[in-house]
């Protein structure tokens, strides 16, 4: 296959199952191990959907994780976590704190990533949460300096990038939606998430979202991964003029359907976006993926609008002979 590889963010919608078992797990009516059971059982469908409607590179759907900046902090020394906290509208979080030196107790993600890759030829994505976000959406009562929080956090993660690297991940993909947060703060990003991908072999991502990509555009080339995931498509593909004048000098997945929206997006529609995207981009450098994860779309809805993407992306494949 020569391009328009179809991939996924990370998260996707829990089902029903795993939502209640989570609540009773909260009270302590389940036991760890009843909803270890029924996480395995929900990231093993995903892995099955994903197979079943074709996608190129698969994610583990996080169906363990409850906030992606908690999770990680709460298998972390050094961090206690706060009661919840508004994220935006009605969503909250459970914030992390940083109450004494960071310490890496283990690997984090590895073995929900060696459990999604043993169900599947295809190669999943390593997802970390990176260290500008975990910084930034954490209370810091220690470092006393964002940067050296920042950086404490990028040390801990290269040594989980690392990790999946040698559990077999060929790709990782780093997170980081707080990357718009401060645009002095930039030259800050790009340092520690240079910190996590150093000498890393594997493919490495940057997908970020929700910030005014116009205005931290310039250090879209500067930062330190091979391949950049944006959100395209709620942003109305304005970028891609700008694109055009200032060539990215990497990879790009291309978000081609909106995850905030409750529309399924036909297939037409992500054709049209999909053959814009190919006026700027190379085939092979072009990935097609969600704008961002769909976790909080509903089953049904997020399964749909995966769909017609992986059909989307075929009939574009077909019609451009990259088959």
């Amino acid at each position: 296959m020569t391009g328009l590889l179809t991939t996924s963010v990370g998260s996707f919608p829990k089902p029903e199952y795993l939502l209640r078992a989570r609540t009773k797990a909260s009270k302590g009516e389940l036991s760890e191990e009843g909803l270890r059971a029924l996480e395995e059982k929900a990231t093993a469908e995903w892995i099955h959907f994903q197979e079943e409607i074709g996608i190129d590179i698969p994610v583990d759907g996080e169906q363990y994780r409850g906030d992606m900046a908690t999770y990680f902090a709460e298998n972390i020394d050094g961090t206690e976590i706060s009661g919840l906290v508004r994220s935006y509208g009605n969503r909250y979080y459970k914030k992390p704190i940083i109450v004494d030196e960071l310490r890496r107790k283990g690997p984090i993600s590895v073995d929900w990533f060696k459990f999604a890759q043993a169900r599947t030829k295809r190669p999943v994505k390593g997802m970390i949460t990176g260290p500008y976000t975990m910084m930034d959406w954490s209370f810091d009562e220690f470092y006393g300096s964002r940067e050296e929080a920042c950086l404490a956090f990028a040390k801990l993660l290269h040594q989980e990038a690392l990790s999946l690297e040698a559990a077999g991940a060929k790709i990782v993909q780093v997170d980081e939606p707080a990357l718009s947060t401060r645009l002095d703060e930039l030259p800050l990003l790009v340092k520690a998430v240079g910190t996590v991908t150093k000498g890393l072999r594997a493919k490495t991502i940057l997908h970020t979202c929700y910030g005014n990509y116009n205005e931290i555009f310039e250090f879209f080339n500067k930062l330190p991964v091979d391949q950049l995931d944006l959100e395209m498509s709620n942003s109305g593909l304005d970028l891609l003029d700008r694109f055009k004048r200032e060539p990215l000098k990497k990879e790009i997945a291309f978000g081609v359907v909106d995850v905030h929206s409750h529309v399924v997006e036909p297939e037409s529609l992500i054709r049209e976006r999909i053959e814009k995207a190919l006026t700027i981009f190379e085939p092979e450098k072009l990935y097609i993926d969600p704008d961002c994860g769909l976790k909080t779309r509903s089953v049904e809805e997020a399964q749909a609008k995966l769909r017609n993407m992986v059909a989307a992306a075929r009939a574009v494949r077909e019609a451009h002979h990259l088959t």
